[in-house]
């Protein structure tokens, strides 16, 4: 039997171009005398739908969508992803499912049994979970057609099971079961290893091939890495889509044979390839396709600006260089070495006189005498309210640039370095925006080498360093991992090594901050936990780390 992997870029709501993606792929499919191709979980809806669910026409649109593609699948089948209303008179409105279609008709419709409700997941929130699952014969084979989260339930691969039941035990009965499973996993890193891990886990516990199809694009904050792949029954991968793109293999399963692409070298080259269809794919959805960038001679920015030439080219990006007083010679030069190196245009429009102004205009309320923070962030402020005046008149995303060090911190400026349509970098540590840059840099030199070397600074009072207020990156980003990814307590994290009183005043920031990351643009996520829809606290809350 040849399968074939169809990975494509969903928009969420786009039912039409969606259908069509997957229309255009069943050709291609059809060509390579596939029998059956496998799209991604809700591949006609785009995931996740969220509250979109809601709305009074959505659902039957996808409903009435599906039964028009139906008709026009003829000489191959499908496996199709969408939303089900759940005919139960109790229970969530609505069922995740996927419809296998032969002939013009749907022939079979599977449900998904394990809603996952923590981190960016909340599918409880509008699914009810399947009361049964079945296997469907196809070409004398049963398939054991399965949906994202239902094969996460093994105890060897968590910590703690999340599920007291397990659907594959009742879908893997049957000698000579193919599985397949249809997903939706967004990208963080190390991920792609887990999922090669449990796939070829149940391979080998049950002797039977799996394919798994994986969503590809970015939605929102969330990236979705492709990297669809099958294994045989002794869980040697036989097929492996390319990640970060679209894309169509086939697979023989009697012969154990398939299409295998090149993947990414490295994590730090992953990362880079999601950044860049973060921004693409959130841009380009949104309805832009120019961006803007406020260009600072920073590292931070010199990475954003270059993410950005990469994924929408160097014609629809601007970068905006706006020196006050404290600008150094050194950091306009960075930030015109940079735009000629990314080959993309670069104005320049000095903050001085509007600076002065701001002041003379609050003279008389300030009893301040010398520079204050406040007036540090009076010039942050004044360059936002110039790049989001740029970014309406030219109808020009602005895109903004601070790391996760900082947003995590605090280190940034409200209505200033916050503003922006997306954060391309909320989720990127410092130490990581290093390592980022210097793999862009590892054949020719992009981001000037000044950038790499030259002490991080904030440039908004004489001779400023981020460490006047930070603790050395390297060790502030170990305390931010412990902290927020792998959520350990001040205590525990002090047994790493870290000094406790510098621990104790990171942790105590992270939270004091709250209210600021819930005002800050969407960020494009890449670790394990990040700022945003995975990470819900609330911002009025006086709880006290136990020390």
């Amino acid at each position: 039997m040849k399968i074939a992997l169809g990975q494509i870029n969903p928009t969420i709501g786009a039912f039409q171009k969606n259908c069509q993606k997957m229309l255009d792929q069943i050709e291609k499919a059809k060509a390579k005398q596939a029998d059956l191709i496998v799209f991604s979980e809700l591949s006609l809806v785009g995931y996740p739908p969220l509250d979109l669910l809601d709305k009074e026409h959505f659902v039957e649109d996808n409903l009435n969508v599906l039964t028009q593609m139906a008709e026009k699948i003829h000489g191959i089948a499908a496996i199709v992803g969408y939303v089900e209303k759940n005919p139960a008179a109790t229970g969530k409105p609505f069922l995740n499912a996927a419809a296998l279609i032969q002939d013009g008709k749907i022939i079979s419709k599977h449900f998904k049994s394990l809603l996952p409700s923590y981190d960016v997941f909340d599918e409880t929130r509008h699914f009810e979970p399947a009361k049964e699952v079945h296997s469907m014969m196809f070409k004398s084979k049963p398939l054991a057609i399965s949906i994202c989260e239902d094969i996460w339930n093994d105890p060897g691969f968590l910590k703690r099971k999340l599920y007291e039941k397990d659907p594959l035990e009742g879908l893997l009965k049957a000698k000579n079961t193919i599985l397949i499973n249809i997903s939706s996993s967004p990208f963080s890193m190390g991920r792609l290893g887990a999922r090669h891990n449990v796939l070829k886990s149940l391979s080998q516990k049950h002797g039977i091939a799996c394919i798994y199809v994986n969503q590809v694009g970015a939605n929102d904050e969330l990236i979705f890495d492709g990297g669809s792949f099958a294994v045989n029954e002794k869980g040697d991968i036989i097929g492996h889509c390319a990640r970060f793109k679209e894309d169509l293999i086939v697979v023989d399963v009697d012969r154990s044979v398939g299409e295998i692409r090149s993947l990414p070298s490295s994590e730090i080259e992953a990362v880079i390839l999601a950044l860049e269809l973060g921004i693409r794919d959130y841009v380009q959805k949104c309805g832009f396709s120019k961006v803007l960038i406020g260009l600072s001679g920073g590292l931070d920015s010199a990475l954003t600006a270059t993410l950005a030439v990469r994924a929408l080219g160097n014609e629809q990006v601007t970068g905006i260089l706006m020196p006050s007083r404290f600008s150094s010679v050194e950091s306009r030069q960075d930030a015109e070495a940079l735009s000629k190196n990314l080959n993309m245009k670069i104005y320049t429009l000095s903050i001085e006189p509007l600076y002065k102004a701001f002041l003379e205009t609050l003279k008389p309320l300030f009893s301040n005498v010398g520079p204050t923070l406040t007036e540090e962030n009076i010039q942050a402020r004044i360059r936002g309210t110039l790049l989001m005046a740029l970014s309406n008149q030219w109808q020009a995303m602005l895109l903004s640039t601070g790391n996760k060090s900082e947003l995590a911190t605090g280190y940034c400026t409200l209505y200033g370095d916050l503003t922006g349509g997306l954060a391309v970098l909320s989720d990127v540590p410092k130490t990581m925006v290093y390592e980022i840059s210097k793999f862009i840099n590892r054949t020719q030199e992009v981001i000037p080498a000044n950038c790499l070397v030259k002490p991080p600074s904030a440039e908004l009072r004489p001779n400023q360093k981020d460490e006047d207020s930070l603790p050395p990156y390297s060790t502030l980003d170990k305390i931010l991992k412990a902290y927020i990814e792998e959520h350990l307590s001040v205590s525990k994290i002090i047994q790493q090594g870290l000094d406790p009183q510098v621990s104790k005043e990171v942790v105590e920031r992270i939270d004091r901050n709250e209210y600021k990351r819930r005002q800050a643009p969407p960020g494009l996520r890449i670790t394990t936990k990040a700022f945003g829809m995975g990470r819900r606290l609330p911002i009025t809350q006086r709880y006290q780390n136990s020390y």
